[in-house]
């Protein structure tokens, strides 16, 4: 395994995500992890990540220096690089020209971290300090126009330094300096995949429940029903899923949902048709930040009165993800910033007396992808695109009425079928319509018609973080509207949203 060394880098997933792509196992801790705790993961080899902090600010963050006695390769990237040539007495020094960017490296010989690397390469640099005097034993190994240091290696101590971000897709080579590192530096072997982990999951849920029983709210999203399938490999019928239908749902997903897992899976499963409830409480409301604060409200309710008929469940599951933590929790206490909070971090209800359960805690979403192809998931499931915890709530503008709600269910199952049957499913990380708070002139059978109008969105993204409108053909987006005008009762126009992610969210509300 690789242990990434959080020093507040944004780019941490990134570097965590490059290295499984590898098929070698990483996690990534905090710097005040203790040298023993490191000793005992026996990592074949330590990355520094990048950070926002300069080596000599008051609380910059540090890791204990005796990692450099350990034996084992360690790579530092930007921060990292500047905090392991501080470590062994270099200096490093505020740049009177910060480099940002695109920069051209000039690469002095085809060795260590640059085999087979061309002498010119494009990286991407992103810091103000430099560093400007190498301690005993480094030498520089890459230049740029702007920083003459800007890679540097102690071949003896198995040190390695770059000052530039080779994790990111802007670094041209940079996935090869990365692999040489961990495969001709570390010698790590490609050992991570989904099946292994699977065989090491089932044991460790098996080993921790024992005879008790388990809770699991199920959503119906791939992050759960990979959650599900494999506690019920684990424990069978130790696990009961609670399904709480808001009413808010794509066009008959309850039922699709129910027949999956309790017919096709025999997993327990316990449905709530729950939707006059939340409807009735969500009337007249149009902030979205209420809408999602009554839904969530009304679904602890529902879940808690449900979980209470459940004698002697000692454990709540949750499909709770890697990107999750990193982004709520700043990745195990680590430096990094915070960028959003998740509705499944964070822990329980405090009247609510579970141990917690995730075992995807430490997954991408592509790898639960592929645990769940490997647990034998219906591609369905496997390939569903990410749905919003609040339904249709947050993809209907204004009020929420069982007629607009109806509107935009018979919309989207229009949208999904003509993504699906044109192949363009799987390409987009998701595509959906929004229900406008608009209404619209228009002509139908020679009739004047006031309807309301429907944005349609797709867009495609890798993690989420970032994501780009989807340039579909015309031709599919014609027979889109005109499906959906023609046979949508309520509808006279359709748009297609072409904003970009930055600065807009790929959902609208």
């Amino acid at each position: 395994m690789i242990l990434i060394i959080d020093f507040g880098s944004q780019f941490n997933q990134l570097i965590a995500r490059r290295v499984r792509e590898c098929r070698v196992y990483c996690q990534i801790d905090p710097p005040d992890i203790g040298i023993d705790d490191i000793k005992a993961l026996k990592p074949e080899g330590i990355i520094l990540s990048g950070g926002p902090a300069s080596i000599y600010e008051k609380n910059s963050p540090k890791i204990d220096k005796a990692i450099f006695d350990l034996g084992i390769p360690v790579l530092g990237i930007c921060y990292g690089m500047q905090f392991m040539v501080n470590a062994f007495g270099g200096k490093v020094k505020s740049s009177k020209k910060r480099e940002y960017g695109f920069s051209e490296l000039r690469i002095k010989k085809q060795e260590d971290l640059f085999k087979k690397i061309p002498d010119k390469t494009v990286c991407w640099m992103s810091h103000g300090d430099s560093i400007m005097k190498l301690p005993r034993g480094f030498k520089i190994t890459a230049s740029t126009e702007n920083t003459k240091i800007a890679a540097a290696v102690n071949t003896s101590k198995r040190l390695y330094g770059l000052q530039f971000h080779p994790e990111v897709e802007h670094t041209k080579k940079g996935k090869n300096m990365l692999r040489t590192f961990l495969f001709d530096i570390c010698g790590c072997k490609r050992s991570w995949t989904m099946k292994s982990f699977a065989r090491e999951s089932i044991d460790n849920i098996r080993s921790t429940v024992k005879d008790r029983k388990v809770i699991l709210g199920l959503s119906g999203g791939v992050d759960s029903s990979v959650t599900a399938l494999l506690l019920h490999r684990a424990i069978g019928k130790k696990l009961t899923c609670i399904f709480v239908d808001n009413g808010l749902l794509r066009k008959n997903e309850g039922e699709k949902l129910k027949k999956t897992f309790k017919q096709n899976l025999d997993i327990n499963i316990r449905y709530i048709n729950a939707g006059k409830q939340f409807l009735t409480a969500l009337s007249n409301v149009t902030d979205p930040e209420k809408k999602r604060k009554i839904i969530g409200g009304i679904f602890i309710k529902v879940f808690e009165t449900e979980a209470k008929k459940i004698k002697k469940a000692e454990f709540l599951a949750q499909g709770t993800l890697y990107p999750d933590i990193i982004e709520s929790q700043s990745a195990f206490g680590g430096p990094t910033a915070v960028i959003k909070s998740h509705h499944n971090v964070g822990g329980l209800p405090e009247n609510m007396k579970l141990k917690l359960i995730e075992p995807l805690k430490y997954l991408f979403k592509d790898e639960v992808r592929l645990l769940g192809k490997e647990l034998g998931l219906d591609e369905d499931l496997i390939w569903r695109q990410p749905f919003p915890g609040p339904g249709l709530a947050v993809r209907i503008i204004g009020d929420i009425t069982k007629k607009r709600i109806a509107i935009l269910q018979d919309a989207d199952a229009v949208l999904m079928e003509e993504i699906k049957k044109s192949g363009y499913y799987r390409k987009l990380w998701q595509s959906f319509g929004v229900l406008l708070p608009l209404k619209s002139v228009g002509i139908m059978g020679d009739k004047r018609t006031y309807e309301n109008i429907l944005a349609v969105r797709a867009v495609t993204s890798k993690d989420a973080m970032t994501a780009d409108w989807a340039q579909l053909p015309h031709a599919l987006l014609r027979t889109i509207a005109n499906r959906i005008i023609n046979e949508v009762k309520g509808i006279n126009r359709v748009v297609y949203d072409i904003s970009s992610k930055p600065p807009s969210t790929i959902e609208w509300e």
